[in-house]
């Protein structure tokens, strides 16, 4: 039993004495607290002062994420002289597509906010048995509301967006 007990002991010297001979590995913090001869208390992450001062391990902790790499300086990258450039002649006609599309599409939401409206109306004018609380009317006009004014904030976006093209 004593030279079972021995021998951990000895296994654990030889142990401790090892992992302090070894370097920390990489990605390793260790923090360490110091106490100077007039009771002021320091920490620091230097082993080789901390070794010197006789400080105490507080902390050890394995970094997860990589070291920061140095930034590379950007080359200036100039395409090939075979890589394809617009022409004035294409962008103009790049616009004039975009132009056409816009003026399509705003076509359509006028078209859909004038349908809406005309909904709108019927629904105003039809009032059912059941609708005595004229809260409960707006209730049922308030979808057709909102609609219509979906309508007129695309109208007013395609507005600019066209404005935007000359």
């Amino acid at each position: 039993m004593q030279r079972a007990w021995a021998l951990g002991v000895l296994m654990l010297g030889l142990s401790a004495g090892a992992a302090h001979a070894q370097p920390k590995p990489q990605g390793v913090t260790e923090i360490f607290k110091c106490r100077a001869e007039n009771g002021q208390v320091t920490y620091t992450n230097d082993r080789r002062n901390a070794e010197k001062q006789k400080c105490e391990l507080v902390t050890s902790q394995i970094n997860v994420a990589p070291p920061l790499a140095k930034p590379q300086p950007q080359a200036t990258s100039r395409a090939p002289s075979s890589f394809p450039r617009e022409t004035p002649g294409q962008s103009q006609n790049a616009r004039e597509r975009q132009r056409e599309v816009l003026e399509r599409e705003l076509a359509a939401e006028q078209n859909a906010l004038n349908q809406a409206r005309q909904a709108l109306a019927e629904q105003e004018t039809v009032r059912s048995g059941d609708e005595r609380n004229y809260a409960r009317v707006l209730d049922r006009l308030q979808p057709y509301k909102e609609t219509i004014e979906t309508h007129e904030k695309n109208i007013q976006a395609l507005q600019r967006e066209l404005a935007n093209l000359k």
